[in-house]
């Protein structure tokens, strides 16, 4: 429940299959879960386990080194104690009117329920907390993206399995509306991710096992189904790579970050792993020492590189 801002160059790049090194203080049995590239004065939205929404401006959010713990979240964003934030948006300017109106917010539940709704209803950010999603019994939200109205969306579980449908297939929503279903699920199986397409030809689907097992698809090996159905392979599950742990869409110009559950980080060059078939079981990416796992996997836009190797 710790959050901080650090400057994108305390980062340096590995290579693929490498150690890492230590990229916060963490306490026993904390461990790093979400980082985000962002400038100053993008706004975050911030949805939590229960369905609900905050919002802060990237500038509110405290500095800290690349080893310092941050701060509670608890003390920045009204959030109950019971509660945890699951999924962050990242957006643009929120008085920009044609931005809003275009832009969506899609959540995904555990149990495979979508809920799409214009940014607008996001749009006037308050110190208090709205309704984003209605929360079912033994459901949580899992994840939140920003769609552009043409985009695809594909949605992954922890057994391997993945749905491609374009966005028009979930029709747009009030905030205070319940989902619909999103993928069908067998039984033991459970939602992990959803990523947003919007360049079919240019973006590959990245897969992480949390052994450390991952692999590169092209967008197309995928079918496009209808909304609500039980999706194809992305990764042959095993017992060597573990239940699959993160999707991510990248393309080459992007980074990685892989965060492990004992706050070892690795970054690296999307552009080392090569494009492979749907249902193989991939190549390692990381190497875990003793009973360590990957806790998430970040993408890092190619941009704030650029920035970075230009200061």
């Amino acid at each position: 429940g710790y959050i901080k801002r650090t400057s994108l160059s305390e980062y340096k790049v590995h290579s693929r299959g490498g150690v890492g090194n230590r990229a916060a203080t963490t306490r026993d049995e904390d461990f790093l879960e979400y980082i985000v590239a962002a400038t100053n004065h993008q706004y975050m939205l911030f949805f939590t386990e229960k369905g609900k929404c905050f919002w802060l401006r990237v500038f509110e959010i405290p500095e800290g080194s690349k080893i310092s713990k941050g701060r509670a979240v608890q003390n920045l964003i009204n959030i109950e104690p019971d509660d945890k934030i699951k999924a962050y948006i990242r957006t643009n300017d929120l008085k920009d009117l044609d931005y809003i109106n275009q832009m969506n917010v899609v959540m995904i539940t555990k149990n495979g329920t979508i809920k799409k709704t214009s940014l607008e209803a996001y749009s006037r950010p308050r110190t208090n907390v709205v309704n984003a999603i209605e929360i079912r019994d033994n459901d949580q939200l899992v994840g939140a993206r920003l769609t552009n109205g043409t985009s695809q969306i594909m949605i992954a579980t922890k057994n391997g399995k993945c749905i491609r449908f374009p966005e028009e297939k979930a029709r747009a929503v009030g905030r205070g509306s319940i989902g619909l279903r999103g993928i069908s699920l067998e039984d033991n199986d459970e939602v992990i991710g959803m990523i947003v397409v919007n360049d079919v030809h240019n973006e590959t689907v990245l897969v992480v096992s949390e052994k450390g097992y991952g692999k590169r698809t092209a967008v197309e090996d995928y079918r496009v189904t209808n909304r609500g159905g039980k999706g194809v392979i992305t990764l042959n599950i095993t017992e060597k790579t573990g239940n699959l742990i993160a999707i991510q869409n990248v393309t080459d110009e992007d980074g990685l970050m892989i965060i492990n559950k004992s706050g070892i980080i690795i970054r690296i060059a999307v552009s080392e792993l090569r494009v492979m078939g749907r249902a193989t079981q991939g190549v390692r990416l990381i190497t875990l020492k003793g009973n360590d796992e990957i806790a998430s996997v970040a993408r890092i836009d190619h941009e704030e590189e650029e920035e970075e190797e230009a200061e």
